[in-house]
């Protein structure tokens, strides 16, 4: 006897690579927050010194840079998470305490000439497909994405 069967319609597997990390509010951590970003990216085969990985660090560093000089809270740490589908598109967040320092919905064109600080948010815009903030119940989470 034969009984000829359907292929069935499995759903597709979709796989998701998350790491998530904890950082005192330093610049040191921040810097820490880049360097275990190009590493991850790295074990998740995206090697290290790729576009992907250098302009992933980038941001974390903007966005770390951020956390700890403007976000910073005494004895709150900032978080930084990672997401990488497999699609291959990558989601950062960086996580501070600190929510009455609200970040622009759009950085500004251009920042005061005169100024050495002001321009983090214009990289992240330019490097990013995607970038925002949310809200939190007790700070602020400074989101980007991009494609690996």
């Amino acid at each position: 006897m034969h009984t000829e069967t359907q292929p069935s319609e499995a759903q597709p597997t979709i796989t998701v690579r998350v790491f998530r990390q904890r950082f005192s509010a330093t610049r040191k951590a921040a810097r820490l927050a880049r360097l275990l970003t190009a590493h991850q990216l790295d074990e998740w085969g995206i090697p290290y010194g790729s576009d992907s990985s250098d302009i992933a660090a980038l941001i974390v560093a903007e966005l770390a840079a951020n956390a700890v000089t403007h976000g910073r809270v005494p004895g709150r740490d900032f978080g930084l998470g990672l997401a990488l589908d497999a699609g291959g598109s990558l989601r950062i967040e960086v996580t501070d305490a600190r929510a009455e320092r609200r970040l622009p919905a759009t950085p500004p064109l251009t920042p005061p000439a005169e100024s050495e600080a002001g321009r983090g948010l214009l990289l992240v815009a330019a490097l990013a497909e995607t970038w925002g903030v949310t809200e939190r119940q007790v700070g602020k989470t400074v989101w980007a994405t991009l494609r690996s």
